[in-house]
């Protein structure tokens, strides 16, 4: 009885004390969504109580798509610190839900109380593999302290060691603590590597052994920041990140806490000098996203880019203080920003390039129409780029960024830079020819449209590699020229364009071994995968095969397939050679739309579905990374010199019959 009296006397208690509320924050500022592929995730209001903080949410997701939320959401401050969920309203948590007819499903979370001085916080749906993630939530009239880039980086002082450029062997071992291959799902992961200096991209395949261990040997040119990962995991591991010098060998250990989170330990060497960059460096990186999925015009792009760079300078701030970076780790994250901030810039701009094109295939020729003249031309123009002048591109950190081939690419051929390059070097019909005269005018041009883009006086370090990165493209249309002199010329031309002496050096060696290649064709290695296509020789004994490698997957390759059924229809009847399509799926059998597309663009050619890891270890053995990709295999199994290579279907008796007069 006296305990009834009490439990009434408290609950009446209760209904007179109602929750304090610190602050309301309606329609709060988020610097990033990431990962809603489908959609956008906002914060509508925030409500800071003593008992707990209080997000209402709106979830913008493609109607008829599922989407889920786990329990183990929660908040994390400017400190680290995390707040997690204690209940929900709109919505069921660990449970699929289907976004509505409208789109629209709007929700309410529940978490323990941020402090009252709380400032900036995210919004993170629990420690799962691509999380949804709502980053740097605030007050938007909140003026938060940003400091500059020069600012940020005279606070943390690092030195660049002198032989940052090294060419040299990395090599990545370790082991999987209680790794079981059908357990995990997977038997190998892959890195998609690109060296700048390199012509081609190599994709790296890292085998791992039944007891776990594993061990990947490869060349790099200078320090790299690089991840082996899988898509195949049934354990939630799925990436090893590293940083490596040339010259190191990284042991690490990937091991299993007790919260079920597999985590890599670096034993050594820059890796375990870099693991807070490493753990953390998508924390920062992640507030740049705004960029890539933005679609307006390229003025609005660059206010945008206002913000999002502020953005990314005030998260490098805190994250790194947090995270308690060492020097070298702050340098390297923020030559890693600029990298990524410059290279979402530029793919935004590149993406609004197609967006404003509206292109038709008729009778063999592409018609394009430009449906916004203006904005076209705002894309044409040097001046408009100016958010790549917050870019140090003298910084040799700048390389060791994953994304640094990515970015190198969108400047060399953005739309400033290559209109000036062939500026009064195009015939009538806009096709270039290669002549001595032109490659001068061409060498000429291009360091011009490069300073005009970067807003620079001087040849920078990012200027020589786009020349370099010409060079090694045009390199061979120069080789096969009848007239030698022509390829010495333009070749000591070029190379006296490189001030730098790692680049001056590396183009000399470029130069050296292409001289040495002199046979035109070279055998297949002996590894299980040019077992393949030596099966694929003896079933057509006497035919050059042309092989393409293609994916479901990849929208140039299925509009190369569809659009040249005629041409391969004429090819097919030719007795001298024979197309073969390879393309990797979840298993060899193939999904069914790769079944129905096969049926209808491939029916009676010769098509290979392959798993999706086999057709890696193809990348890995031919060097290529993007798709569509062509080789041509000589009638004895022996793979065609890169520069005789057939390259399609479009020029094809042509390109044969030019490949075959130089094999005779």
């Amino acid at each position: 009885m006296k305990s009834t009296i009490i439990t009434i006397l408290l609950a009446l208690l209760s209904v007179g004390i109602e929750a304090k509320v610190y602050k309301t924050i309606k329609n709060p500022e988020a610097m990033a969504c990431v990962n809603v592929s489908n959609g956008e995730l906002k914060a509508r209001e925030v409500i800071f109580r003593d008992t707990a903080t209080t997000v209402r949410f709106t979830m913008e997701y493609l109607k008829g798509q599922n989407f889920q939320f786990v329990s183990s959401s929660y908040l994390m401050d400017e400190d680290g610190n995390r707040y997690p969920l204690r209940s929900a309203e709109g919505i069921a948590l660990n449970t699929w839900v289907q976004s509505p007819e409208s789109g629209v499903t709007e929700f309410t979370m529940h978490f323990e109380p941020l402090p009252k001085r709380t400032l900036v916080f995210d919004f993170i749906e629990g420690d799962v593999p691509r999380a949804f993630k709502l980053l740097g939530i605030h007050d938007k009239k909140a003026k938060l302290k940003v400091p500059t880039m020069q600012e940020l980086s005279e606070a943390n002082p690092w030195s660049v060691p002198e032989d940052w450029f090294k060419t040299d062997t990395i090599t990545i071992k370790g082991r999987i603590e209680g790794y079981d291959a059908e357990q995990f799902g997977f038997t190998s992961l892959e890195c998609f590597f690109q060296d700048v200096f390199e012509k081609d991209d190599a994709t790296l395949v890292l085998d791992i052994a039944p007891d776990g261990t594993f061990c990947k040997k490869f060349q790099a040119s200078y320090p790299v920041c690089q991840t082996f990962f899988t898509r195949e995991s049934k354990v939630g591991f799925s990436e090893i990140p590293f940083y490596a010098l040339p010259g190191e060998t990284i042991d690490i250990t990937v091991k299993k806490y007790e919260q079920g989170k597999y985590v890599c330990v670096y034993n050594n060497g820059s890796s375990r000098d870099a693991e807070r960059w490493l753990r953390s460096s998508n924390a920062i990186t992640d507030v740049l996203l705004p960029l890539v999925f933005f679609e307006g015009t390229f003025e609005e792009e660059n206010s945008l880019a206002d913000k999002v760079w502020q953005n990314a300078l005030y998260r490098l701030q805190n994250v790194t203080r947090r995270e308690h970076y060492s020097p070298m780790e702050f340098q390297l994250a923020l030559a890693d920003v600029q990298t990524r901030f410059a290279e979402n810039y530029m793919y935004s701009a590149m993406k609004r390039e197609f967006a404003l094109m509206k292109q038709e295939y008729r009778d063999g020729v592409y018609y394009t129409e430009i449906l916004d003249s203006v904005e076209w031309n705002n894309l044409w123009d040097a001046k408009n780029y100016r958010q790549l002048q917050r870019i140090d591109f003298d910084n040799p950190l700048l390389f060791a960024s994953s994304d640094y081939p990515h970015l190198l690419n969108r400047i060399q051929y953005a739309k400033p830079v290559t209109n000036r390059q062939y500026d009064g070097i195009v015939d009538e019909y806009g096709d270039y020819v290669n002549n001595e005269q032109n490659a001068k005018k061409e060498l000429a041009n291009l360091p011009v449209g490069l300073k005009e883009i970067m807003a620079t006086d001087h040849e920078n370090m990012m200027l020589q590699m786009c020349i370099y990165k010409t060079m090694l493209r045009n390199f061979n249309g120069w080789r096969n020229q009848e007239d030698t002199r022509f390829l010495d010329n333009i070749f000591s031309n070029y190379l006296s364009t490189f001030a730098h002496p790692y680049v001056h050096q590396k183009a000399e060696q470029f130069y050296t071994h292409k001289m040495a290649q002199k046979d035109l064709s070279s055998p297949l290695p002996n590894a299980p995968m040019a077992d393949l296509i030596r099966s694929l020789s003896a079933k057509y004994p006497g035919r050059y095969l042309v092989i393409d490698f293609w994916g479901m997957g990849c929208g140039p390759c299925r509009s190369a397939i569809q659009e040249s059924k005629e041409l391969r229809a004429k090819i097919a009847k030719r007795d001298d050679v024979k197309l073969v399509f390879i393309a990797g799926e979840r298993t060899t059998e193939g999904s069914d739309a790769y079944k129905k597309y096969v049926a209808e663009w491939l029916a009676d050619e010769e098509t290979v579905c392959i798993t999706n890891a086999d057709f890696t270890r193809l990348q890995e053995l031919f060097r290529f990374n993007g798709i569509p990709h062509y080789e041509t295999i000589t009638p004895d199994g022996r793979r065609v010199r890169d520069d005789l290579q057939i390259r399609g279907f479009y020029n094809f008796d042509h390109e044969m019959k030019q490949l075959k007069e130089k094999l005779k």
